[in-house]
């Protein structure tokens, strides 16, 4: 009978990366801010539901809620997103201008940013 082959094949497992590796290969998550819409007596239900239509795509019936909240709560979050994003919605609140149907109204809605907890 013929001999039989010396070499084997052996089967190598690699060795579990270690946490730390696994860690920065994923990539990290960006933080997220919340854009705050607040309260004034300068500003319409219309006024407001058309703006978040115009700048967020919200729909009427959305809008219509979010108007409702912010008139009642003080203040809502409008949209939660990544920082520059988040910066950007709230400086196009401020320079959506005043409410054309109401006299009193002077300039555009207040908003701010602040971190998502």
């Amino acid at each position: 009978m013929p001999a039989a082959s010396a070499e084997t094949a052996i089967e190598e497992t690699p060795a579990p990366a270690p946490p730390e590796a696994e860690r920065r290969d994923k990539p990290k998550r960006q933080p997220r801010y919340h854009v705050v819409l607040w309260n004034d007596d300068d500003h319409t239900y219309d006024y407001v539901v058309t703006m978040l239509q115009s700048l967020f795509g919200h729909p009427p019936e959305r809008g219509f809620r979010l108007a409702k909240e912010v008139d009642t709560q003080g203040r809502v979050i409008v949209l939660t997103t990544t920082r520059e994003h988040a910066e950007l919605k709230r400086d196009q609140i401020h320079a959506f201008g005043a409410d054309r149907l109401l006299a009193r109204s002077k300039g555009s809605m207040k908003a701010s940013i602040e971190a998502e907890s």
